[in-house]
């Protein structure tokens, strides 16, 4: 198996390799641009030498020029050449005669060399021109060069491998501190969703990543607690119709009965299977409903005709409480007209369990400045609890468990209350106090250029089918 630093998709691997490329490529540069810096300036010595040496034998034969003889000027020639080994001149006249050589060439010979050639008028014969050849011997900084291009070369492939050394040392040290938040996340499990990851010894620049993850951690842990939660409540709401079935089932079959006492036993045992059917089928509109399934809305002329037929709808349960019905205010709207439907039920039947005898339930509508509108049905009654307010649209939530229909009502209303305000874009909302509990939910203005649906469209014309009774209530 390949080392991690070696794999493609290591970082610490691409670090490594990045910073090793950089070090060759970094140190190869510098030293190259030393050499040919050097080799430049060598060069131009060597240029300036032949120059100055030219000059100066223009020079010495021009002013010696009818003063001295051949054999004086070869020996002013050697003497000006004296202590220079690396240079040598040979001077030719018309006649293809060799005039004056030294030093002796063989000390160019197997080496570079740099060479001028230039007139020059012997002294001794006026208007005699000869030919002059002046060598440099460039063998020792032919040498220099090399010995220099070798050592740098060489302390490049060293540097640069010292340099990724070093940062193969650097990146794992930095990376360091992933390696413990890894391990870290590796503590973390379903049952263990109460622990944190600990930020105190980490890089500023991972404390952003440590906290946004903490806080999932923490919303996970609740969501988890929440399902929890749910699963028993669904248990527990399901078992006690199932069981209430077993046993009925059980006693009918003990015995011979009459048609009179079956039809009532198949009666109650009915009454509990619309009951899990409802339970089923308000689960399956939430887990939609969670899904992200919009609303289809379609434009409402007005919101009180359609909360009017919902007070028709339960005018008998609101006799029976002896409560009346009212509703106050209307708008204009783009919603999904059924959930709507479901919606107000929901809040009507809650109002009119928990409302006190001979007062009214109100259904206010109540359009916004920004555009929303406010749906919501006000009852007077015991008020609610401020610490039980935040909980209402929980699913399977009650504030008093022991009030009548508890065990009729499987507590389902309010949470598809909430569920509907999202599909719309809105929340659900609820305040007590005062002897006045106002629940309800915000629907925010249609979107920009939303087209209305077709009336007939799935049902979400304003001749939609009525909302079955809701459930319970949740309080």
């Amino acid at each position: 198996m390949r080392p991690a630093w070696r794999s493609a998709n290591s970082l610490r691997g691409r670090l490594s390799r990045g910073l090793a490329l950089q070090a060759i490529l970094g140190l190869g540069l510098s030293c190259a641009a030393v050499y040919i810096v050097i080799a430049w300036t060598l060069s131009s010595r060597q240029d300036d030498v032949l120059a100055q040496k030219q000059a100066a034998i223009q020079h010495l034969l021009q002013e010696g020029r009818g003063a001295h003889d051949r054999q004086s000027v070869q020996h002013l020639l050697n003497d000006l050449l004296a202590g220079h080994g690396e240079l040598s001149l040979r001077l030719v006249d018309g006649a293809g005669r060799v005039v004056h050589e030294g030093p002796p060439r063989e000390r160019q010979r197997g080496g570079g060399a740099k060479r001028v050639d230039f007139e020059v008028s012997m002294p001794d014969a006026a208007g005699d021109i000869a030919q002059a050849t002046l060598m440099l011997d460039t063998r020792s900084d032919d040498e220099l060069l090399g010995r220099l291009g070798w050592t740098l070369g060489l302390a490049a492939l060293l540097g640069a491998g010292a340099i990724a050394a070093g940062g193969v040392w650097l990146v794992g040290r930095g990376l360091a501190p992933l390696d413990q938040l890894v391990e870290q996340t590796r503590q973390v499990s379903a049952l263990r969703l109460d622990r944190r990851l600990d930020g105190s010894g980490q890089a500023q620049e991972l404390q952003p990543l440590i906290a946004q993850f903490n806080v999932l951690l923490g919303e996970l842990a609740v969501a988890y607690r929440q399902m929890e939660s749910f699963n028993a409540d669904v248990a527990h709401e399901l078992n006690t119709p199932l069981a209430t079935l077993i046993s009925s089932c059980e006693l009918a079959l003990r015995r011979p009965r009459g048609r009179e006492e079956l039809c009532e036993i198949l009666s109650s045992n009915l009454e509990e299977l619309h009951r899990m059917a409802g339970i089923v089928g308000d689960m399956l509109f939430l887990s939609n409903a969670e899904r992200g399934v919009p609303a289809r809305r379609t434009e409402q002329a007005s919101l009180a005709r359609l909360a009017r037929e919902v007070v028709e709808f339960h005018e008998a349960a609101l006799l029976e409480a002896g409560l009346t019905a009212a509703v106050e205010g209307d708008a204009a709207a783009c919603v999904d007209a059924p959930l709507l439907r479901r919606a107000l039920s929901n809040l009507l039947g809650n109002a009119t369990r928990y409302g006190s005898p001979g007062s009214a339930a109100t259904v206010q509508i109540r359009p916004q400045a920004d555009g929303s509108v406010e749906l919501a049905v006000q009852n007077a009654g015991a008020a609610i609890g401020a610490e039980h307010l935040p909980r209402l649209f929980d699913r399977f939530y009650r504030a008093d468990p022991a009030r009548a229909d508890a065990d009729r009502n499987h507590g389902l209303g309010l949470s598809i209350v909430a569920a509907i305000a999202r599909m719309h874009g809105g929340a659900a909302f609820a305040e007590s106090g005062a002897g006045i509990t106002r629940v309800g939910l915000r629907l925010p203005a249609a979107p920009h250029g939303l087209a209305p649906l077709p009336a007939g469209v799935s049902g979400c014309g304003p001749q939609g089918p009525l909302p079955h009774r809701p459930q319970g209530p949740q309080r």
